[in-house]
């Protein structure tokens, strides 16, 4: 058997992080790409947020987020429709976008202080969904009354996030079960 220091060992943890950030961002851009035609195109953004954060954990995960918006920031074609830049981020729906990082600080909270119960993970990911959708309609409200002029919370309520919600916790679910089965295998 052969002996590596502590040091040696910490240094490859970190290399581990490194990929799994990585690969966890990859998968969030190529869901994002992934679009279901309905009368309101539904991508699986938002599934891939709450898989990675159940497989990879909130540190990794919320990493991963990060790593995500940063990259479409910077101009690399990983938000829907194969846009990137800045300006997605600054227009109306960027604040949905920008909410996901939210989502995995909430998780990764809830997660570091009450342990990785079941029922911890679905409530910090709900709470977390919930305040995407909230810092997300009020950017949308911001924005679209700057460009466009006044309009009222349900209205933009109507638009964004009601038709988001069942297929959303539907993604939840979805994410649950196919956790559980990559959890198995990484570990």
């Amino acid at each position: 058997m052969e002996y590596t220091s502590p040091m040696e060992n910490e240094r490859n943890n970190k290399t581990l992080d490194l990929v799994y950030v990585a690969i966890g961002a990859a998968l969030i851009a190529v869901c994002s790409w992934i679009v279901i035609p309905t009368t309101v195109p539904f991508t699986l953004q938002t599934f891939a947020v709450f898989l990675v954060l159940l497989i990879l954990g909130g540190d990794r995960g919320l990493m991963s987020t990060f790593v995500y918006v940063a990259m479409g920031a910077i101009g690399l074609p990983v938000f829907a429709g194969f846009k990137g830049g800045i300006g997605v981020l600054f227009g109306s729906t960027g604040g949905y976008i920008i909410g996901f990082i939210f989502t995995g600080l909430i998780y990764a909270m809830f997660t570091r202080l009450l342990g990785e119960k079941l029922i911890v993970k679905a409530v910090s990911l709900i709470i977390g969904l919930i305040v995407c959708y909230a810092f997300g309609t009020a950017w949308f409200m911001y924005i679209y009354t700057r460009d466009t002029g006044a309009i009222g919370v349900f209205g933009v309520l109507s638009w964004c996030v009601f038709p988001f919600v069942i297929p959303d916790l539907i993604k939840l679910a979805a994410a649950f079960a196919v956790s559980k089965r990559v959890a198995r295998v990484i570990r």
